[in-house]
């Protein structure tokens, strides 16, 4: 009986051998899954459908809860949107978006050093560069975990080996929730300031990307002292990288 037992139960070897196969099948889909987004527009992600499914929480402002619960979403290439964008957003959010390879480790240490000795009230620093954002916005759900942070690594290295800077700029452009319910440059300058993220000027792109941290808290269709504060510090940031020569790269093809 105990011979027949062992008999049933699988050897290491095919243990091994599944979990190899498996591993294998989940590296080659979402190799694949990469792949296809190198060309074609993401059709909507997780964080689009969970805001249509369930209103953010403390949502006041005036309006806002007539608007019926859908996503405002058009992908948009970088030759439809203003120079002025993409240099904000790298302003904004990640200033050495052009040089690192997906994680700006010094970055990462600064904004630790800050969560660590941060007065009590204020708020985390964030470290999280313009790939990992993007890794984390068209890949994967919403949320705080180890194991959504290594998904988010894992998906960070693959987008930053199969697409290019312009690429990974673009699908942040058109993904990036800025506001409620609204997703993209392009469907934001619509709403906000209704025409096209092409026709955008200076302040307009400063404005947006300075919400973008918590764009349900400062809203870019009504800014108030913190957003204005925030939109000025984009401007200045703008300047100091040098305009929009700095951002050439990304906008030739």
């Amino acid at each position: 009986m105990a011979h027949s037992a062992q008999t049933l139960l699988p050897s290491w070897r095919t243990v091994f051998r599944v979990a190899l196969q498996t591993v294998t099948a989940l590296f080659l889909l979402t190799v694949a899954w990469v792949l296809l987004y190198r060309w074609l527009a993401p059709p909507a992600t997780w964080l689009m459908l969970d805001r249509r499914a369930h209103p953010p929480v403390g949502l006041g402002y005036i309006g806002i809860q007539a608007d019926p619960r859908h996503a405002r979403y058009n992908f948009t290439s970088l030759d439809e949107v203003a120079p002025s964008v993409p240099l904000a957003v790298v302003a904004a959010e990640d200033q050495r978006f052009l040089i690192h390879h997906g994680f700006d480790v010094d970055g990462m240490w600064k904004a630790a050093q800050y969560n660590w000795h941060r007065a009590e009230g204020k708020p985390v620093r964030g470290g999280s560069t313009i790939s990992q954002q993007v890794a984390k916005n068209v890949f994967l759900w919403q949320g705080r975990s180890y194991v959504r942070k290594a998904a988010e690594a894992y998906f960070t290295v693959l987008i930053e080996l199969l697409w290019s800077k312009r690429r990974i700029m673009e699908m942040y452009l058109s993904v990036a929730e800025m506001g409620d319910c609204t997703f993209g440059v392009e469907a934001a300058s619509q709403r906000y300031f209704h025409k096209s993220a092409r026709d955008l000027s200076a302040p307009e792109a400063a404005l947006l990307a300075g919400v973008l941290p918590n764009p349900l808290r400062f809203r870019a269709g009504q800014p108030g002292p913190q957003a204005r504060a925030k939109q000025l510090r984009v401007l200045r940031n703008m300047r100091a990288l040098g305009g929009t020569a700095y951002v050439a790269t990304l906008l030739n093809r």
